[in-house]
């Protein structure tokens, strides 16, 4: 995580400021690449879902209550929307995110791990310096990979605005 910008007072954890790492994302932005893993370890990147809208649901952890409760969230709205794909994305192993999907029923949201080099964090700037854990975010890139919506979520504790960024994506296509 060197040569990297580094941002303060953006995001606390449990009441604590923690520093993100990478370049804060805005509306107009060319969306930047990444590459991730599947579940099945196959890497996954940002053109793989190209020509689609992209809600792109970031948590710190699947194991969580909130994250839990995104994920599900995103996975309703889903099945409700056409040409919208949703990547929630952590640093969970691929192996516990295909545990916590099948225990859960989550079968609309393709979840991604950014464990093995922080691609996807590093290039949104939602990476914990202090945890290596990814911070709470929402992210809606349009099928010319332009971001049209952003949420930093400056509590990870709280939900991100659902709503905000459902209409986003229904706008976007």
């Amino acid at each position: 995580m060197t040569n990297t910008v580094e941002r303060h007072g953006v995001v606390t954890f449990k009441d604590a400021p923690v520093t993100l790492v990478g370049p804060e994302i805005k509306v107009g932005d060319q969306a930047p690449n990444f590459t991730v893993l599947a579940n099945n370890l196959t890497p996954v990147t940002l053109d793989d879902s190209k020509g689609t809208v992209r809600i792109i649901s970031v948590v710190p952890s699947l194991d969580t209550g909130v994250c839990d409760a995104q994920t599900r969230r995103f996975n309703e709205e889903a099945a409700k929307l056409d040409g919208v794909t949703i990547l929630t994305i952590s640093v969970d192993l691929p192996f516990a995110q295909a545990r916590w999907c099948g225990a859960a029923g989550i079968d609309k949201v393709q979840t991604l791990s950014d464990h093995r080099d922080l691609s996807f964090g590093l290039a949104y700037g939602v990476v914990m310096k202090e945890l290596r854990l990814l911070s709470r975010a929402v992210f809606v890139v349009d099928s010319n990979d332009k971001v049209v919506y952003v949420e930093y979520v400056p509590a990870v504790g709280q939900h991100p605005n659902y709503e905000a960024a459902i209409e986003a994506a229904k706008a976007a296509k």
